[in-house]
């Protein structure tokens, strides 16, 4: 065989390694990434759903990750291999509303009347900070100790509301402050407030009392103008009865909770924790 024939041979050979490649990626049907598919379908539908097509392919990047492309050995052909997937947080964001509790609720002269507490969770940065003041000045709730958003970091926020009638669901706010995770309450620790029992009327006789003790305290004791007292025992259960006073721990709040009503024809003298 002479020197042309060997390298006519070894171009022909050259070319059969070329088509055998060639038929052989051909016969790999790879199909279009699921990413872009989203993305085309979401520029044919921008103009009704621009922002259900976006969270979409979002979605699915997040889940497939995009498609990389490698080589084999040699140079000959490609596979396909999914790229690892960006790592998420899975810390959750700011709570933007409050955990309420209902601390107490009844009927006075025909009129229901209730208290209720809402705890805000303390958020971790500024950022969180901003975002949970935003939410907070809606529901009409901004302690008078929050002068700006980073006072809130690390503390949570509570709002103490009373409402009086059927068409007073909102309720309106008559204590409010800010607890650190290193605030406690021991022993016979207490803060109160005695406010009439309709908001609408501040010039009547002050027979609702609202306050916060020790989460260990047992019974607090109020003491009316006429001699009277009203004791509130500790509830046993996370059911609220009409005209039920009792102390409430919420989970949320490093506080135990009481409320005490004056009868009808007295207002509020003290108040101690008596157990």
């Amino acid at each position: 065989m002479t020197n042309a024939d060997r390298e006519f041979d070894h171009g022909m050979t050259d070319r059969d390694i070329a088509f055998l490649l060639a038929d052989a990626a051909s016969a790999v049907e790879i199909g279009t990434a699921p990413t872009q598919a989203v993305i085309r379908g979401g520029r044919r539908r921008r103009a009704r759903r621009w922002a259900v097509t976006a969270a979409t392919a979002a979605l699915v990047a997040g889940s497939t990750g995009a498609l990389a492309v490698t080589a084999l050995p040699g140079g000959g052909g490609h596979r396909v291999a999914p790229a690892t997937p960006p790592a998420t947080s899975a810390t959750p964001g700011p709570v933007l509303q409050p955990d309420p509790t209902t601390l107490a609720t009844g009927t006075d002269q025909g009129t229901p009347w209730k208290v209720t507490l809402d705890v805000w969770p303390a958020p971790r940065d500024e950022t969180e900070a901003q975002t949970l003041l935003g939410a907070m000045t809606t529901y009409g709730e901004f302690p008078a100790d929050v002068h700006k958003a980073s006072d809130l970091v690390g503390r949570s926020a509570y709002t103490v509301r009373q409402s009086h009638g059927d068409g007073d669901t909102l309720g309106t706010p008559v204590s409010e402050g800010l607890t650190a995770p290193a605030d406690r309450m021991a022993g016979t620790d207490l803060d109160s407030v005695a406010v009439p029992l309709d908001p609408d009327t501040p010039g009547r006789p002050q027979r609702l009392v609202v306050g916060h003790v020790a989460r260990t305290a047992q019974e607090v004791t109020c003491t009316w103008k006429n001699g009277t007292t009203t004791k509130v025992h500790r509830a046993t259960s996370a059911d609220i009865n009409s005209d039920d006073q009792t102390i409430r721990t919420p989970a949320t709040s490093p506080y135990a909770w009481f409320v005490c009503l004056a009868p009808e024809g007295t207002a509020f003298e003290s108040v101690a924790v008596t157990r």
